[in-house]
């Protein structure tokens, strides 16, 4: 490609898997009572952050995600849970393992002209700086990341319309914001990203298809089913886009 273009990576549900946390809660729980754990873990996690947004208040996705898991925990057990669980299980989440399609796609945009990837998080830089370095899946591609650009200065959470304006500003892409791609299998992350004008891959690694109403106009650019087809289909974006422009 012949011009910048920024792939702003999300990190958790699309690069690093909770399902890695399955084997650590195993060690306590049934196989089926810890991914019912994992499950409302998450969804405490995303709830949570939703909540401190419309209250117009914020805390560090670190301390978010530990007050998830007591809440799952306390929910699970009936009562609070021993400190030396939630340290285990939170070390657990700071070493999270990766999608198969990862390590893959990480090394082939590690070597494509004119893309520059970015982190692009709800995490602190210390828990994602974390992930890159001590991570086995993930720290032997640290360095094709460029950039981590988190929540932590804007003090709000995604889809709020100013942590994509936040990577707009940082990226240095403010009046090209359409040659930046969000690269997301959450859902929310794709409706905050069409709003504030930048482009949006969905990954439907479920192959369920995209469903979500919450604004039926925020429709991701494209759905992909894996992470290795990002690249063909941001070139093939632009190419299309030249062959307009040729034939106009």
């Amino acid at each position: 490609m012949t011009k910048k273009v920024v792939i702003a990576m999300d990190i958790y549900g699309t690069v690093l898997t909770m399902e890695t946390i399955t084997q650590e809660l195993e060690k306590h729980f049934p196989k089926a009572n810890a991914e019912a754990i994992l499950k409302a873990w998450r969804q405490h996690q995303l709830a949570y952050t939703w909540r401190l947004n419309s209250l117009g208040r914020f805390l560090p996705f670190s301390e978010i995600t530990r007050n998830a898991l007591s809440h799952t925990l306390a929910e699970t057990a009936g009562a609070d849970p021993a400190e030396q669980h939630i340290n285990r299980l939170m070390a657990a989440f700071e070493n999270m393992g990766t999608f198969p399609d990862v390590g893959p796609t990480l090394s082939r945009l590690a070597v494509t002209p004119g893309v520059v990837p970015v982190v692009f998080t709800n995490g602190t830089k210390t828990m994602v700086s974390h992930s890159l370095s001590k991570s086995k899946d993930l720290a032997p591609y640290s360095a094709v990341f460029q950039d981590i650009v988190t929540v932590e200065e804007v003090k709000q959470f995604k889809p709020a319309p100013a942590v994509y304006n936040h990577l707009t500003e940082t990226v240095g892409l403010g009046s090209q914001k359409e040659d930046i791609w969000v690269i997301s299998a959450n859902p929310f992350d794709i409706n905050g990203a069409r709003n504030a004008g930048l482009k949006a891959i969905w990954i439907d690694r479920s192959l369920t298809g995209w469903t979500d109403r919450a604004e039926p106009s925020l429709e991701p650019t494209a759905v992909l089913h894996s992470l290795e087809d990002i690249i063909q289909t941001i070139t093939h974006h632009y190419k299309d886009e030249l062959n307009r422009h040729a034939t106009d």
